[in-house]
Protein backbone atom coordinates (compact mmCIF):
# COMPACT_ATOMS: atom_id res chain seq x y z
CA UNK A 1 0.00 0.00 0.00
CA UNK A 2 3.15 2.03 0.69
CA UNK A 3 4.84 1.55 -2.71
CA UNK A 4 1.07 3.11 -4.02
CA UNK A 5 1.30 5.63 -2.42
CA UNK A 6 4.13 7.08 -2.97
CA UNK A 7 3.73 6.41 -6.21
CA UNK A 8 1.00 8.57 -6.59
CA UNK A 9 2.60 10.93 -4.41
CA UNK A 10 5.24 11.27 -7.41
CA UNK A 11 2.53 11.53 -10.06
CA UNK A 12 1.20 14.32 -8.64
CA UNK A 13 4.03 16.13 -7.89
CA UNK A 14 5.09 15.89 -11.57
CA UNK A 15 1.94 16.70 -12.65
CA UNK A 16 2.14 19.47 -10.88
CA UNK A 17 5.78 20.37 -11.84
CA UNK A 18 4.61 20.43 -15.64
CA UNK A 19 1.70 22.00 -15.08
CA UNK A 20 3.56 25.15 -12.93
CA UNK A 21 5.62 25.15 -15.90
CA UNK A 22 3.10 25.06 -18.57
CA UNK A 23 1.68 28.17 -16.88
CA UNK A 24 4.72 30.51 -16.48
CA UNK A 25 4.98 31.02 -20.33
CA UNK A 26 1.18 31.70 -20.58
CA UNK A 27 1.65 33.97 -17.30
CA UNK A 28 4.39 35.85 -19.04
CA UNK A 29 2.32 36.10 -22.00
CA UNK A 30 -0.62 37.37 -20.19
CA UNK A 31 1.43 39.72 -17.81
CA UNK A 32 2.40 41.54 -21.14
CA UNK A 33 -1.33 41.87 -22.05
CA UNK A 34 -2.96 42.87 -19.04
CA UNK A 35 0.08 45.81 -18.70
CA UNK A 36 -1.79 47.09 -21.65
CA UNK A 37 -5.39 47.41 -19.59
CA UNK A 38 -7.70 44.62 -18.48
CA UNK A 39 -8.04 41.82 -20.52
CA UNK A 40 -11.64 42.28 -22.27
CA UNK A 41 -13.67 40.06 -24.58
CA UNK A 42 -12.76 39.94 -28.05
CA UNK A 43 -14.37 42.67 -30.52
CA UNK A 44 -15.81 41.18 -33.72
CA UNK A 45 -14.26 43.60 -35.86
CA UNK A 46 -10.83 42.05 -34.50
CA UNK A 47 -11.63 38.56 -34.12
CA UNK A 48 -9.13 36.15 -35.52
CA UNK A 49 -10.54 32.84 -35.55
CA UNK A 50 -8.53 29.72 -34.17
CA UNK A 51 -7.17 27.55 -37.16
CA UNK A 52 -8.99 24.13 -36.99
CA UNK A 53 -6.95 21.65 -38.84
CA UNK A 54 -4.07 23.28 -38.60
CA UNK A 55 -1.60 20.39 -37.59
CA UNK A 56 -2.85 18.81 -41.27
CA UNK A 57 -0.38 22.35 -42.80
CA UNK A 58 2.06 22.59 -44.12
CA UNK A 59 5.11 22.27 -41.39
CA UNK A 60 7.73 25.62 -42.07
CA UNK A 61 10.16 25.30 -39.30
CA UNK A 62 10.81 24.00 -35.59
CA UNK A 63 12.71 25.71 -32.94
CA UNK A 64 13.09 25.20 -28.89
CA UNK A 65 13.70 28.28 -26.81
CA UNK A 66 15.04 27.43 -23.77
CA UNK A 67 15.51 28.88 -20.58
CA UNK A 68 18.92 30.00 -21.63
CA UNK A 69 17.11 32.34 -24.69
CA UNK A 70 16.67 35.90 -23.09
CA UNK A 71 12.90 35.41 -24.60
CA UNK A 72 12.32 32.03 -22.77
CA UNK A 73 9.63 34.08 -20.30
CA UNK A 74 8.01 35.03 -23.44
CA UNK A 75 7.85 32.86 -25.57
CA UNK A 76 9.79 29.45 -24.44
CA UNK A 77 9.52 26.04 -25.44
CA UNK A 78 9.08 23.62 -28.21
CA UNK A 79 8.05 25.71 -31.62
CA UNK A 80 6.39 23.64 -34.46
CA UNK A 81 5.43 26.20 -37.45
CA UNK A 82 2.45 26.05 -40.27
CA UNK A 83 1.37 27.61 -43.03
CA UNK A 84 -1.42 26.65 -44.84
CA UNK A 85 -2.15 26.12 -48.52
CA UNK A 86 -3.16 30.17 -49.30
CA UNK A 87 0.62 30.50 -48.45
CA UNK A 88 2.43 28.25 -49.39
CA UNK A 89 3.53 29.10 -52.95
CA UNK A 90 4.82 32.81 -51.48
CA UNK A 91 6.71 31.00 -48.90
CA UNK A 92 8.41 28.69 -50.88
CA UNK A 93 9.63 31.24 -53.70
CA UNK A 94 10.21 33.47 -50.42
CA UNK A 95 8.02 35.86 -52.47
CA UNK A 96 6.89 38.14 -54.18
CA UNK A 97 5.37 39.84 -50.80
CA UNK A 98 3.07 40.67 -49.22
CA UNK A 99 1.67 37.09 -48.51
CA UNK A 100 -2.06 36.54 -50.27
CA UNK A 101 -4.95 37.75 -47.89
CA UNK A 102 -5.78 34.79 -46.58
CA UNK A 103 -2.37 33.15 -45.75
CA UNK A 104 -2.20 31.94 -41.76
CA UNK A 105 0.79 31.05 -39.79
CA UNK A 106 0.33 28.85 -36.38
CA UNK A 107 2.72 28.26 -34.46
CA UNK A 108 2.22 25.03 -31.85
CA UNK A 109 3.93 25.75 -28.47
CA UNK A 110 4.41 23.12 -26.50
CA UNK A 111 6.67 22.62 -23.13
CA UNK A 112 9.52 20.30 -23.45
CA UNK A 113 11.84 17.77 -21.61
CA UNK A 114 15.21 16.02 -22.80
CA UNK A 115 15.44 12.54 -22.61
CA UNK A 116 18.07 10.13 -23.56
CA UNK A 117 19.53 13.47 -25.09
CA UNK A 118 16.33 13.86 -27.24
CA UNK A 119 14.22 16.47 -27.03
CA UNK A 120 10.35 15.55 -26.27
CA UNK A 121 7.41 17.32 -27.16
CA UNK A 122 5.34 17.78 -23.72
CA UNK A 123 2.19 19.35 -23.24
CA UNK A 124 0.65 22.48 -25.39
CA UNK A 125 1.71 25.74 -23.76
CA UNK A 126 -0.27 27.81 -26.50
CA UNK A 127 -1.36 28.69 -29.83
CA UNK A 128 -0.46 31.03 -32.13
CA UNK A 129 -1.69 32.67 -35.30
CA UNK A 130 -1.16 35.02 -37.75
CA UNK A 131 -4.00 35.85 -40.23
CA UNK A 132 -3.55 37.77 -43.45
CA UNK A 133 -6.25 40.09 -44.28
CA UNK A 134 -4.94 43.78 -45.98
CA UNK A 135 -7.80 45.50 -45.17
CA UNK A 136 -9.33 44.22 -41.62
CA UNK A 137 -5.10 44.35 -40.39
CA UNK A 138 -4.10 47.85 -41.87
CA UNK A 139 -2.97 49.07 -38.39
CA UNK A 140 -0.46 45.57 -37.58
CA UNK A 141 0.96 45.45 -41.58
CA UNK A 142 -2.24 43.47 -43.17
CA UNK A 143 -1.68 40.83 -40.31
CA UNK A 144 -4.36 39.80 -37.08
CA UNK A 145 -3.10 37.81 -34.34
CA UNK A 146 -4.07 36.14 -31.54
CA UNK A 147 -2.70 33.57 -29.11
CA UNK A 148 -5.05 30.88 -27.28
CA UNK A 149 -4.11 29.62 -24.34
CA UNK A 150 -3.59 25.53 -23.46
CA UNK A 151 -3.78 25.68 -27.75
CA UNK A 152 -8.03 25.88 -26.31
CA UNK A 153 -10.21 27.98 -29.12
CA UNK A 154 -12.38 29.35 -26.30
CA UNK A 155 -9.56 30.39 -24.42
CA UNK A 156 -7.64 33.88 -26.48
CA UNK A 157 -5.65 36.31 -24.66
CA UNK A 158 -4.81 39.13 -27.13
CA UNK A 159 -8.47 41.55 -26.85
CA UNK A 160 -8.23 43.72 -29.58
CA UNK A 161 -5.96 44.82 -32.46
CA UNK A 162 -4.83 47.90 -30.23
CA UNK A 163 -3.37 44.78 -27.82
CA UNK A 164 -1.95 42.33 -30.75
CA UNK A 165 0.56 45.54 -31.67
CA UNK A 166 2.04 45.70 -28.45
CA UNK A 167 1.96 42.11 -28.00
CA UNK A 168 2.68 40.71 -31.04
CA UNK A 169 3.49 42.81 -33.79
CA UNK A 170 5.99 45.08 -32.44
CA UNK A 171 8.31 41.74 -32.47
CA UNK A 172 7.43 41.26 -36.12
CA UNK A 173 8.37 45.00 -37.37
CA UNK A 174 11.56 44.39 -38.04
CA UNK A 175 10.99 41.49 -40.36
CA UNK A 176 8.88 43.82 -42.75
CA UNK A 177 10.55 43.28 -46.32
CA UNK A 178 9.20 39.74 -45.27
CA UNK A 179 5.84 40.79 -45.10
CA UNK A 180 6.46 40.79 -41.18
CA UNK A 181 6.99 37.04 -41.25
CA UNK A 182 10.16 34.88 -39.87
CA UNK A 183 9.44 31.92 -41.45
CA UNK A 184 11.52 31.28 -44.90
CA UNK A 185 11.49 27.77 -46.77
CA UNK A 186 14.31 25.59 -46.14
CA UNK A 187 13.88 22.41 -49.04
Amino acid sequence: MKQKEATGISRRRSLARAGASAGAMLLGLAGILMSFGALSTISAADEVPFPSGFRDWFVVNSMIVTKDSPISAQIGGMHIIYVNAKGLPTLKKGGPFPYPDGTVFADDVHEFSVKDGSYVEGAKKAVTVMVKNAKKYSTTGGWGFQVWAGGDPSKPLVPDAAHATQACFVCHTPQRNQDYTFSTYIP
